[in-house]
């Protein structure tokens, strides 16, 4: 049987990506462009400034792909994108230079979920076998845990009720002062500070929930830095580099504990012996310890992705949408872009 070779396409937030992947992990090429010079002054993406600049680099990115994976266009099997959850001005973009593509060239075009591809990332140049698992799916605008039973059977268990942990991330750093983005900037300045110095809420939401609330710890981290009142001012302009590694480092403790606390619930329920973790703040290195340590004690296989497929990247779409052609899921011309995932059903 020839390989399948499927060109993927991603433009769902601040990052436009480009990539050609084989058989759903073998990655041929996979490029992308980050925005984060662009949104950095407004200490988070503008979806206006952010579907202009994928208009602007769409196309030779998709180009520098297909060059770098050493193929032709008649060679490619499906054009693959993510049309759904993010910003919709941003998910146009890749959703239309999708379509063009497979109009042009004529083949297959498939649709896929942003966030399940996060959970196929983690089988991205492997090819190990990791099902049925327990996901995590962590990012700047997604927490939620799956249950998988494979690559295409994926059941919401639980997601965050407010903000996601990345987005707290996001405004504990501006908070603190802290540059953009918030979670290699927390993570850094964490390192030598202090986890236990303020004991932040972790908000579990009950004994048996599986949702996550972050907007508590948030608040918490306002609070320490203004006080209960919120009238003064915000004393993290006058705190020592120690003082802000602390908070930095109790705030990254909190919401580590709950993610990994949740997960392992998750896990339990479920009975399943593999724990998968992908999405942007999977990179956090603390969180990818605490999980692994805490897998390895209750005798669970964790299966992380690579920190170079942790952001959002277009290999992922490329992968997950293999088994969507395998089974013939494809989309027709009528495809548009969703901005939200649908709720699971209590």
């Amino acid at each position: 049987m020839s390989d399948k070779i499927i060109l993927g396409i991603e433009s769902s937030c601040d990052e436009t990506a480009a990539a050609v992947v084989a058989n759903g992990h073998q990655v041929l090429s996979s490029v992308l462009n980050s925005q984060v010079k662009l949104h950095e002054k407004y200490g988070g993406v503008v979806p206006e400034i952010a579907a202009r600049a994928h208009i602007e680099c769409i196309i030779p990115l998709i180009k520098e792909a297909i060059a770098k994976a050493g193929i032709e266009p008649e060679r490619l099997d499906a054009i693959a994108v993510a049309n759904c959850p993010g910003l919709t001005p941003a998910l146009l973009i890749g959703v239309t230079a999708a379509k063009s593509l497979a109009w042009a060239w004529e083949k297959p075009l498939i649709a896929v979920n942003h966030i399940h591809c996060h959970l196929h990332s983690v089988m991205l140049d492997e090819s190990a076998e990791c099902f049925p698992a327990v996901a995590l799916v962590v990012s700047g605008g997604h927490t939620s845990l799956y249950d998988c039973k494979s690559p295409m059977e994926m059941e919401l268990l639980g997601q965050t009720i407010d903000d996601a942990a990345g987005e707290a991330f996001d405004k504990a750093a501006a908070i603190l002062k802290l540059p953009y983005p918030g979670g290699p900037s927390i993570q850094k300045a964490a390192e030598n500070g202090n986890p236990k110095a303020v004991r932040f809420p972790r908000t579990m939401l009950g004994p048996d929930s599986l949702d996550f609330s972050f907007s508590g710890i948030k608040t918490s981290v306002l609070y320490h830095c203004k006080g209960q009142n919120m009238l003064g001012e915000n004393n993290a302009e006058q705190m020592s580099q120690q003082e802000i590694a602390d908070i930095a480092a109790s705030f990254q403790e909190a919401v580590v504990e709950v993610l990994v606390k949740k997960t392992i619930r998750a896990a339990k329920l479920t009975g399943h012996k593999y724990v998968l973790l992908g999405g942007g703040v999977a990179a956090n290195s603390v969180l990818r310890d605490r999980l692994d340590q805490v897998c390895c004690s209750n005798k669970l296989k964790l299966v992380v992705s690579q920190k170079k497929y942790c952001t959002d990247n277009a290999a992922m779409v490329a992968g997950l949408a293999y088994y969507k052609l395998q089974a013939g899921l494809t989309s027709d011309f009528s495809l548009e872009p969703v901005s939200t995932q649908r709720k699971k059903h209590k």
